[in-house]
């Protein structure tokens, strides 16, 4: 007999004998209505777990990570209000079920077998993750990434009170929300936890409002690693500007009393709290987990011995509330009636096709209110002087900066966040002045840590803000880039397009500075980015070009609910000349409000048929320098600038290149997981004819005198174009 069963013989045999744990006598504010509902969603929680196995054992389930011994989380959802956003542990069933308890209509068992069945009528996930989460219960799903889901829990809980001051047109939120985020013990370790916690605390310390409450829901365990006793309350109980409250999970009414202080706090105060709340883990980590492989019989039956049901039978008994021979009936009902819910659960359908399972990888679109555009007044005010300047070329940076201005004047959910973007005006200066003309609080100076710049802008996401956070430099991006792929990217595949997290990622990177930074400054990997299903990569190369991009970038968050990354090449802020010394050739007018390029259009220079050369970036700036020189060597190119690089501009990209007689792609990512070999296969797919590839050495950047000697030059291209005319001939 499996753990499982041992935990469901041991509670029918005790209570019937009535064998029940010592302890506390209930006290604090449950009404017995609510004591009976709460001890109703923890039995129905124990009862699915019980049968995941079971389903699975049949093949009929796939997944058996279960809440058994954190039932006490039913307290918690019933001293939150339902329209309380709440980002649960895995481990949050009996959370979810008390919370349906709240909401009309909800059908929550029969909901969560078709989960386990990887139905694809799963209300949440659509058959595609066995997650908690619900758009009625606000619940947004939760994937089993360690902590990740804490940074944004942060940005959430700061976007209600950002929302009070601007009202961005798709709120979710009520002023008076709070926000709960729940986790283990184990992850309250990682990094991603602890700079969520550091960043509340900060944000707190400031007396911004922060109306958030972490629940650490400590059974002692993570998978095999123990806990330090007393570790967590020793981490937690002294942090400024957090707020330390402790409950034992095992007693529904301490829990729920506790939780009512801890909730009434953060609500009345809009500050965090953190409640440390004492479980136990049944069984083992999940199915194919066997606890007495790593910890003694006798450990592992001292944890059963403290069943949490079993102590909630003795305080109901205690309270004159339930009979013990009621608690038992209630248990045996909710066992049978899931069992059969199960049986029909089963039979229904489930995915089939990857076009079944990709369906929502892209959200829907949301329907938003028609813009016009800033107006002359605001514009007038906002920009001042520089109304003048845009009669005449400038540098790519201010072009951009000019943008984000247009378009804050345009849309009140824009809010820009990031390290420096404030007071500073950025590293390169793309964000002067916006602070001036926005605020401190539409232009957020954060703390220096790229996980809280992006969970930030998940959570303001999640209020109905369109966030623009700014990553300083590229190579900054891999200490967090699970927060885009791990939950900005995968929300609406997990929750069937009910959730989806739009903003546009602005980060300065790729090569070519000269003299300054080496491989964390200067940094030609975008791989991680491409390799995200459904997020789009932008990547501008001329000053035009950015603005353009950049409104389409805003506009398909806006509207079609898009993660998109806007890679702004640090090399060409500055760029004035592109031929001969102030030549002026590269810098652009403002375009007028209202232009944009649409996604998946491409930019072509020239018409020659010789060859057809394949870039974006710098790599477009440094093949424009070759295509001159390769004329009055008699040989015609034209210069195809991708400017999408996720996904690719296919049918624009073939339509482009039609007509030359060879293909030369040049591109300043490396060898190895670089563009140029998903465009490769793209032309070979395609039978275009001859391709070759110009690229950047798998290699960091140095700095100096060499920083550009593993990547591809306007010397390179020429002689490489060269050699493909010439070959042929």
């Amino acid at each position: 007999m499996d753990r499982a069963e041992i935990v469901h013989e041991n509670f029918l045999r005790r209570v019937a004998a009535g064998d029940l744990p010592p302890g506390r006598s209930p006290a604090g504010p449950l009404e017995p209505a609510r004591a009976v509902s709460l001890f109703r969603a923890g039995c129905l929680s124990r009862a699915l777990d019980r049968q995941a196995r079971a389903m699975q054992r049949a093949g009929h389930g796939f997944y058996t990570i279960g809440s058994s011994g954190h039932e006490g989380m039913a307290a918690v959802a019933a001293a939150l209000r339902p329209t309380d956003m709440a980002f649960l542990h895995y481990r949050d069933a009996a959370f979810q079920i008390a919370r349906a308890d709240q909401v009309p209509g909800q059908t929550i068992a029969w909901d969560m077998l078709l989960s386990f069945a990887s139905s694809a009528e799963d209300p949440i996930s659509g058959g595609r993750h066995k997650v908690l989460g619900s758009k009625a219960l606000m619940i947004p799903p939760q994937t089993s990434t360690i902590a990740s889901h804490l940074p944004k829990a942060v940005g959430a809980a700061y976007a209600i009170g950002a929302a009070r001051r601007h009202r961005p047109e798709h709120r979710v939120m009520p002023d008076d929300a709070i926000v709960m985020c729940s986790f283990g013990d184990a992850s309250a370790n990682h990094s991603t936890a602890q700079g969520a916690f550091n960043a509340a605390q900060w944000t707190a310390y400031q007396a911004i409002p922060m109306p958030l409450l972490f629940v650490c829901e400590d059974n002692g365990i993570g998978i095999s690693t123990r806990t330090p006793r007393g570790w967590i309350a020793a981490s937690f109980a002294h942090r400024p500007g957090l707020r330390y409250f402790a409950c034992d999970g095992l007693d529904l009414y301490d829990t729920y009393r506790v939780a009512c202080e801890a909730a009434e706090y953060v609500r009345s105060r809009r500050r965090p709290a953190f409640l440390h709340m004492r479980t136990v883990r049944l069984y083992g980590h999940a199915g194919a987990d066997v606890p007495t492989t790593y910890l003694s019989r006798e450990e592992v039956e001292a944890e059963e011995a403290n069943d949490p049901l079993l102590h909630s039978v003795r305080l109901l008994h205690e309270a004159g509330v339930l009979e013990p021979a009621e608690a038992l009936e209630i248990y045996r009902e909710t066992c049978e009636r899931v069992a059969r819910i199960a049986e029909e659960a089963v039979t229904r359908p489930r995915l089939k096709t990857a076009r079944e399972v990709m369906a929502s990888l892209i959200p829907p679109p949301r329907p938003c209110a028609p813009t016009n555009g800033p107006s002359q007044e605001a514009r007038a005010a906002a920009f001042g002087a520089d109304l003048k300047a845009m009669e005449e070329p400038q540098i790519m940076s201010r072009l951009i900066n000019w943008a984000l201005t247009d378009l804050m004047l345009e849309n009140r959910e824009i809010v820009l966040m990031g390290e420096d973007v404030g007071r500073k005006g950025g590293v390169y200066g793309v964000t002067q002045r916006l602070i001036q003309r926005f605020g401190a609080d539409r232009v957020i100076d954060t703390l220096l840590d790229e996980q809280s710049i992006l969970g930030l802008a998940i959570g303001m996401a999640h209020n109905g803000f369109i966030p623009i956070p700014e990553i300083q430099f590229l190579a900054y991006l891999h200490n967090a880039e699970d927060q885009i792929r791990g939950e900005a990217a995968t929300l609406p595949f997990f929750s069937n397009g009910q959730f989806a997290n739009p903003m546009v990622v602005r980060i300065a990177g790729l090569g070519y500075q000269k003299g300054f930074g080496g491989h964390f400054h200067n940094d030609n990997s975008v791989a991680v980015l491409r390799d995200i299903p459904g997020l789009i990569l932008a990547c501008p190369s001329t000053g035009a070009d950015a603005v353009g991009m950049l409104r389409e970038c805003v506009r398909l968050a806006r509207e079609e609910n898009r993660v998109v990354v806007f890679l702004e090449p640090i090399a060409l802020y500055p760029l004035r000349d592109l031929h001969e010394e102030k030549d002026g050739q590269w810098m652009c007018r403002y375009p007028a409000p209202g232009h944009r390029i649409a996604l998946g259009e491409v930019g072509v220079h020239g018409s020659g048929g010789d060859i057809a050369i394949v870039t974006f970036g710098n790599g477009h700036y440094l093949s424009r320098q070759a295509q001159r020189r390769l004329r009055d060597a008699g040989v015609e190119a034209r210069v195809i600038d991708l400017r999408w690089l996720s996904p690719l501009p296919e049918a624009a990209l073939l339509r482009a290149v039609e007509g030359a007689k060879r293909i030369l792609i040049v591109d300043e990512t490396r060898r190895s997981g670089g563009v140029a070999e998903a465009l490769m296969a793209l032309f070979a797919e395609h039978g275009r004819a001859p391709v070759a590839r110009l690229v950047a050495e798998d290699s960091f950047i140095a700095t100096g005198p060499a920083y550009a000697a593993t990547m591809p030059s306007a010397d390179g291209i020429v002689q490489a174009a060269l050699a493909m005319v010439e070959g042929a001939r």
